[in-house]
Formats: structure tokens, sequence, C-alpha cells
């Protein structure tokens, strides 16, 4: 199993910034990628942002240009930096992360409890 301890989010005005962590731990794990999706009540969970252990990075249209999102050398840390929050950003955010897992390995997406970002003025 990956276990996901995501930190940062809260509160912050429009315009402002705000970043977010989240840290894996596991024994006997290979984490091959890492991201954040985000949910709204009512809709869909969507992808942010994501990067894998090559450092490549996949964004959201929406947040493309505001949010980067960046790994420790180590693989087990991801990290979103966000930038030019409206309140359209308003979500719980959720930290994902895809593995493998066990002896043999086994493929699984696994998710943090989630974080609220809420932006207002």
């Amino acid at each position: 199993q990956v276990q996901l301890m995501e930190s940062g989010g809260g509160l912050v005005q429009p315009g402002g910034s705000l970043s977010l962590s989240c840290a894996a731990s596991g024994t006997r794990i290979r984490i091959i990628a890492m991201g954040w999706y985000r949910q709204v009540p009512g809709e869909q969970r969507e992808l942010v942002a994501q990067v894998n252990a090559g450092g490549g990075t996949t964004y959201a249209d929406s947040v493309k240009g505001r949010f980067t999102v960046s790994k420790n050398n180590a693989m087990d840390t991801v990290y979103l930096q966000m930038n030019r929050l409206g309140p359209e950003d308003t979500a719980v955010y959720y930290c994902q992360a895809i593995a493998y897992v066990g002896d043999p390995w086994r493929r699984g997406d696994y998710w943090g409890q989630g974080t609220q970002v809420t932006v207002s003025s």
C-alpha cells in the first residue's frame, strides 16, 4: 500500500498564491507518477497536474501558466505551486500516486484524503 500525506491548502484571496505538497510512504513501492486532482461538489474529479518519474508533466488547460507541479529526486514527494488563483480554483485538491506495489509488483492508483483550497475575498 501507498500512504499519501497532503499538506498546504487553505484560504487565499483572488490573485494570490498557495502551495501544496504530498509525501508518499510505504514498503516495496515504486512510484511512476504523482499528481493532483480537484473536485467541486456535484462535479467529477478532474486532473490538475501530474509529473512522472522522468520529469514529464501534464497540466489541465485551465491551470497552464499559473500552476507548476514538481517532484523530489526520490519520486516520493510532489508539489503544486499555484499562482494567480481565482474563485474557479476553489475545490478539494487530492494527491494521487500511480505505483507498483508488493511482490509480485501490482500497479495501482492511490489517493490522499484531500485538502480544501478556497479562493475568496
